[in-house]
């Protein structure tokens, strides 16, 4: 995959070598390459980190192919907890940290996000590089920095190690689970709140603001609804324009080194239905499955509040900057696609279309519609809907926002 014109005039504009950025290989039989990839470099001693699923979609192959090559492996297999999973909290961290060779020359992280989150946060504390090896295209963090971590029970997201290269084999993505594809749809589909909210902070909120990097998650986004069908399909065509799309908006955080735009109030409403979950000791849900389903219920919020707010009315501090652009704001909301055209790209590729469908009840998204906006010192919509909020807002969602 190579770097497009305007990722190498945004590192240029951030003055970032475009050496510095990872290598990067999204074809059909990827996995082979990474043996060469790994001498090259001259590293010898690998450990790969990867949970039981991961391990029989590609880990168990890999690691037979590293030491043909005389590339000496040692694998780590995360523990699942009690609920058969593995989460990037503590447990996870220590076991990783512990197990990993004093002399390890690199790390390579044989999984989805959850496994790169963990593999990122060890790879910066112990000072080895790591490479990314995707098994599902599933999230768009795989070539970030930022490593959303679970620490004494709370979601906390840690500036980290970005990848020295990613090596995503889309034989095993066209393999991977329906359901993880679609996630990662989600993920890609929350942009159209994220960048709606990012231009709402610059506007409003005075805070940064970059039109290449706008305009790059917005190429990706419309890439991947162009081509839902063949999303849907799951052939290797589909897969990889899903992919690049995940890896173009990863490295458009990078190198802005901030998430605004790729994580607006969508991901706030993810983050705080997940902080629940974890509270309540219950079974943690598909990042771009939440991202997905809230992406469409704060645009169906947005839609509303446009309709009835009137900015002349608004008073505090921030009131003068919103009065100022409420009619641009006002018909950029406009201009997103509906609640139900959202649904039904989600339909189309097997995601989540509801909180019902995935167990989240409407009192909790009720909570988090009021409450989801401290997650972030961010001015999006969320955040002026509850600035300027009359009474509660209600969900299923009213005709009339926090209206008697």
């Amino acid at each position: 995959m190579q770097l497009s014109a305007d990722m190498l005039a945004l590192a240029e504009e951030f003055g970032i070598n475009p050496d510095s950025f990872p290598g990067l290989v999204v074809e059909a039989d990827a996995l082979p390459a990474i043996s060469a990839y790994l001498k090259e470099k001259r590293w010898h001693k690998a450990v790969l980190i990867m949970d039981a699923q991961t391990k029989a979609a590609a880990g168990e192959r890999l690691a037979g192919l590293l030491e043909n090559e005389s590339i000496q492996v040692h694998v780590i297999e995360l523990l699942a907890n009690h609920h058969s999973q593995v989460n990037a909290d503590e447990t996870s961290l220590v076991q990783v940290l512990v197990e990993t060779p004093m002399d390890t020359d690199v790390l390579l992280a044989v999984g989805a996000g959850t496994i790169h989150d963990i593999t990122r946060f060890c790879s910066q504390k112990l000072s080895i590089p790591f490479v990314a090896v995707p098994t599902a295209a599933s999230v768009d963090g795989f070539t970030s920095k930022g490593a959303p971590l679970i620490l004494r029970g709370v979601k906390q997201t840690i500036q980290t190690a970005a990848p020295v290269a990613v090596f995503a084999d889309l034989d095993v993505l066209c393999d991977a689970p329906r359901p993880l594809t679609a996630a990662g749809f989600g993920d890609i589909l929350g942009k159209f709140t994220s960048l709606l909210d990012w231009e709402i902070s610059a506007m409003v909120g005075g805070e940064p603001y970059n039109t290449l990097a706008a305009k790059m998650t917005r190429r990706s986004l419309d890439s991947c609804i162009d081509h839902i069908e063949d999303i849907a399909q799951g052939d290797q065509a589909g897969i990889k324009i899903l992919m690049q799309a995940l890896i173009e908006s990863g490295l458009v955080m990078q190198v802005l080194d901030f998430s605004r735009p790729a994580s607006g109030a969508e991901h706030h409403l993810s983050h705080y239905w997940e902080m629940h979950l974890l509270e309540k000791d219950e079974r943690q849900l598909l990042h771009g499955a939440k991202v997905g389903v809230a992406c469409a219920i704060i645009t169906e919020l947005y839609k509303s509040w446009a309709e009835q707010f009137d900015a002349l009315d608004a008073a505090g501090t921030i009131s003068a900057a919103l009065r100022e652009n409420w009619e641009e704001i006002r018909l950029k909301i406009a201009a997103l696609p509906t609640a139900e055209a959202l649904r039904y790209y989600l339909y189309q590729v097997g995601a989540p279309t509801s909180t019902e469908e995935i167990g989240i009840d409407d009192k909790l998204v009720q909570e988090s519609l009021n409450e989801a906006y401290h997650l972030r010192d961010r001015c999006t919509g969320l955040f002026l809907i509850n600035q300027f909020k009359e009474e509660q807002i209600t969900f299923p969602l009213q005709d009339r926002i926090g209206k008697p």
